[in-house]
C-alpha cells in the first residue's frame, strides 16, 4: 500500500515538472511569436486579430497542460498557425480586396447629426451602445456631429461640426514653441544618464535641482524632465495631508 502511495507521489511530481517545463517553453514561444507578428495584434484589434489571438493563446495553453499528447504536436500547431497569420498579413498588405474581406470597411453611422439606422443595424450595434461610444468621445449632444464612423476594430471616430470644433493655435494665428516629450530620468533611485544628455542637461544641473528640493537620487521613485524643461519628482515616501478614498465599501480591499 505504501509503495503505491510513493509511486503516485512520484508520478505527480513528474507530471508537475513536465507541466512546468512545457509552460516555460510555451511562454517563451509566445513571446517570440508575438514579437514576430508585430504590434498589429494589439494596436489594431480587428475581428480577425481577436479570433486569431484567442486561438494562438488556446494552443499555447494546451501545449503547456495537455499531457495526453506529445508537446511537439502542439508546438507544430502553434508554429503553423503563426506562419499562416504572417502570410495573411503580407497578402493583405499587397491585396486591398483581401484586406477588405478580412477586416471589413469603416461604416458611416451618423451624418449631419442624424443616425443612419440601416448602417447601425448592419453593424449589429444597438442605440445604447452607440451612445456609450459617443460619451467616450466626449460627445453628449449628437447634433454637434458632422460624421461618426464605425471603424473595422469596433471603435468610433467622430467629426464635429466646424462651429463646435475646439479653437487651435493656428486659428488664433499663434506660433507656439515646438512640442517636446516627457523624458524619464530616474527610476527606482537609478539615474538614466543617457536620457539626461539627450535633453542637453548635465549632472551639475540635476544636482542643483535636487538641492532645491532637498532630496537625493536614492529618495526618488520616479523623476522626469517635463516638456517645459522642469523636473518632476515623485518620492518613495509620499506624504499627503488628506487621503482620498475612491471606493464606497468599508472593507479590507
Amino acid at each position: 500500500m505504501q509503495s503505491e502511495v510513493k509511486e503516485g507521489d512520484t508520478y505527480m511530481m513528474e507530471e508537475t515538472w513536465v507541466v512546468a517545463v512545457r509552460s516555460i517553453i510555451a511562454f517563451l514561444t509566445l513571446i517570440i511569436y508575438t514579437r514576430v507578428l508585430g504590434k498589429q495584434q494589439m494596436g489594431n484589434l480587428t475581428y480577425f486579430d481577436y479570433i486569431n489571438g484567442i486561438t494562438i493563446g488556446s494552443i499555447a495553453g494546451t501545449f503547456a497542460t495537455d499531457l495526453s499528447s506529445k508537446a511537439w504536436i502542439h508546438f507544430v500547431a502553434l508554429t503553423i498557425f503563426t506562419l499562416i497569420t504572417i502570410i495573411f498579413q503580407f497578402i493583405t498588405m499587397k491585396s486591398r480586396t483581401l484586406s477588405k474581406l478580412m477586416d471589413s470597411d469603416p461604416t458611416l453611422v451618423i451624418q449631419n447629426g442624424k443616425i443612419l439606422e440601416q448602417n447601425l443595424h448592419k453593424m449589429r450595434v444597438k442605440f445604447d451602445e452607440l451612445t456609450v461610444m459617443l460619451r467616450q468621445k466626449d460627445v453628449f449632444d449628437i447634433t454637434t456631429l458632422d460624421y461618426a464612423i464605425m471603424e473595422p476594430d469596433g471603435s468610433l471616430s467622430v467629426v464635429l461640426k466646424p462651429e463646435h470644433q475646439p479653437v487651435t493655435a493656428k486659428d488664433m494665428h499663434m506660433h507656439p514653441p515646438k512640442s517636446k516629450l516627457m523624458t524619464e530620468l530616474i527610476i527606482d533611485g537609478v539615474l538614466i544618464k543617457q536620457n539626461l544628455s539627450e535633453r542637453h542637461k548635465d549632472i551639475q544641473w540635476l544636482t542643483e535641482q535636487l538641492k532645491k528640493k532637498k532630496v537625493t537620487i536614492q529618495d526618488i521613485a520616479f523623476a522626469a524632465i517635463l516638456p517645459n524643461d522642469k523636473l518632476y519628482i515623485d518620492l518613495f515616501d509620499d506624504r499627503f495631508n488628506e487621503k482620498v478614498d475612491m471606493g464606497d465599501y468599508e472593507g479590507p480591499f
